[in-house]
């Protein structure tokens, strides 16, 4: 089994919105669970613009500086569950 990762909405009538197409095979049916955050729960994917731009110039005078690693070795020592 295959699995992706997309977000969606909800709309009033309880059916899902998915905000962008899925690139599979058209009409198959498909298993799906829903993740909602609870109310008190952060938007991981709302991460403060600041944030975002400090990581992109701190990755930029990283690589200007030549502070890089070659990208075979990018997961070294990642233990994958």
């Amino acid at each position: 089994m295959k699995a992706i990762e997309t977000t969606a909405t909800i709309d009033e009538q309880g059916q899902l919105s998915l905000d962008r197409p899925l690139m599979v095979n058209p009409n198959q049916r498909v298993r799906v669970i829903v993740l909602i955050a609870e109310a008190d729960e952060p938007d991981p994917d709302d991460t403060p613009d600041a944030m975002v731009l400090e990581g992109l110039k701190e990755g930029l005078e990283e690589a200007l500086a030549g502070q890089t690693i070659p990208v075979a070795n990018m997961w070294d020592g990642i233990d994958a569950e």
